[in-house]
C-alpha cells in the first residue's frame, strides 16, 4: 500500500497554540506518527489535498513542510502504522460508546444526531477497520432505539418538484459516494438538464446538497441520498431503497446494512479517489454510469415495481 508522509518544522518562536493546531489537524485527518517526526496517511486524493493545504499553511506561517509519497512500508514498519491507527480509532470509538451508554433522557435526540456525526467522522479515517467500531455502533443503536424508532422513522416533508427544475446545484469538490449518488439521482429523476457545480460555498439561488448548511443534507442518521429520496417522494421504489442501503453504509459505515454489493462499490470508489488528476466532472461522469448500472441491475433483481418509474420520474415525462 502506498502512503503519504508529512514532515515539518515550525519556527522556534512559534506560539504553542500554532503547534497544537497543526497536531490537531493531523489527528483529525487520521495521520499517525511511528517515528515522532513523520506523519503518515494512506494515499488517496483526499489525503493528498489535505496534506498539501496543511503544508502550505505551515510554510505561510514561517515554517517548513514537505509532503512525500512512500511506495510501500516493509514488514514491521507497516504493522506499526496499522497498529497505531487502529489504537487511535478504537479510543475514539470507545468514547462514543461510553457517551451513548451514559446518555440521559434530556436532549436525547440531539445527542443521537451528534454521536452519529462523530461516528461517521471517525469511520471516515478508520483506514484499517479498527475493531471498536462494532461496539460503538451497537451502543448508538441501543440509544437510538429509546427514541421509539430513531431518526429514520422521523418524517421528512416532501417538496414540490417543480421548484427544483431548471436550477443550478452545488456541492463540495472531490465527490465521493453520497455526492455521486445524489448527482445521479438529480439527473435521473429530478432534472436531466441540471447543472451541478463543485465548490465550498453556495451562491444565491443555488440548491446546495451534502455540504455545510446545505438545503439538502444529512438528516439524523440519513445520508443526503436518503434525504433526497424522502424529499422527492422516491422511497417506494425497491431498487432505490436498496441503492440507499449501499450508499448509507459506504458513507456512514454504521453497520446498518450488509448488502453484498457494498464491498465492490466501496473498492471501486476508493480506486477512483486514488486516481491522480481526475477532475470533479470526470468523477461525476463515472459515478453516474456506476449508479445507473446498479439501479438497472437492482430493478431487475428486486420484486415490486419492476420496470416502473417512481413518481418523480413520471412527472418529468413529456
Amino acid at each position: 500500500m502506498p502512503y503519504l508522509a508529512l514532515t515539518y518544522s515550525l519556527p522556534s518562536a512559534a506560539a504553542s497554540s500554532r503547534r497544537v493546531a497543526v497536531w490537531r489537524r493531523l489527528r483529525a485527518l487520521g495521520a499517525v506518527s511511528p517515528t515522532g517526526s513523520l506523519y503518515l496517511l494512506p494515499e488517496n486524493d483526499e489525503n493528498q489535498e489535505a496534506l498539501d493545504w496543511l503544508a502550505q499553511e505551515i510554510e505561510t506561517g514561517g515554517g517548513e513542510a514537505l509532503v512525500l509519497r512512500i511506495e510501500r512500508l516493509e514488514g514491521e514498519a507497516e504493522r506499526r502504522v496499522i497498529e497505531l491507527s487502529r489504537t487511535a480509532r478504537d479510543e475514539e470509538y470507545q468514547k462514543i460508546a461510553a457517551e451513548a451508554e451514559q446518555a440521559g433522557k434530556t436532549g436525547l435526540r440531539e445527542r443521537v444526531e451528534r454521536l452519529h456525526r462523530r461516528l461517521a467522522e471517525v469511520s471516515r479515517i478508520d483506514f484499517f477497520q479498527a475493531p471498536g467500531r462494532t461496539a460503538a455502533t451497537a451502543a448508538l443503536a441501543r440509544l437510538e432505539a429509546t427514541l421509539g424508532g430513531g431518526e429514520t422513522g422521523r418524517e421528512i416533508p416532501s417538496a414540490d418538484l417543480e421548484r427544483y427544475r431548471g436550477r443550478r446545484w452545488v456541492t463540495r469538490p472531490r465527490p465521493h459516494v453520497d455526492r455521486l449518488a445524489c448527482a445521479w439521482l438529480i439527473r435521473r429523476f429530478v432534472d436531466p438538464q441540471a447543472e451541478i457545480r463543485y465548490a465550498e460555498k453556495a451562491e444565491p439561488g443555488e440548491v446546495s446538497f451534502d455540504m455545510r448548511n446545505a438545503e439538502l443534507g444529512h438528516r439524523g442518521n440519513r445520508c443526503t441520498f436518503e434525504t433526497m429520496l424522502a424529499v422527492f417522494g422516491l422511497e417506494e421504489d425497491p431498487a432505490l431503497a436498496a441503492l440507499a442501503e449501499i450508499v448509507h453504509e459506504i458513507d456512514l459505515r454504521d453497520g446498518a446494512s450488509a448488502r453484498p454489493e457494498i464491498p465492490g462499490v466501496d473498492a471501486t470508489l476508493r480506486g477512483w479517489s486514488a486516481a491522480a488528476g481526475w477532475p470533479d466532472g470526470e468523477l461525476e461522469r463515472h459515478g453516474i454510469a456506476l449508479f445507473e448500472g446498479l439501479y438497472r441491475g437492482l430493478s431487475q433483481e428486486l420484486p415490486g415495481r419492476r420496470g416502473a418509474l417512481p413518481r418523480a420520474r413520471q412527472k418529468t415525462q413529456r
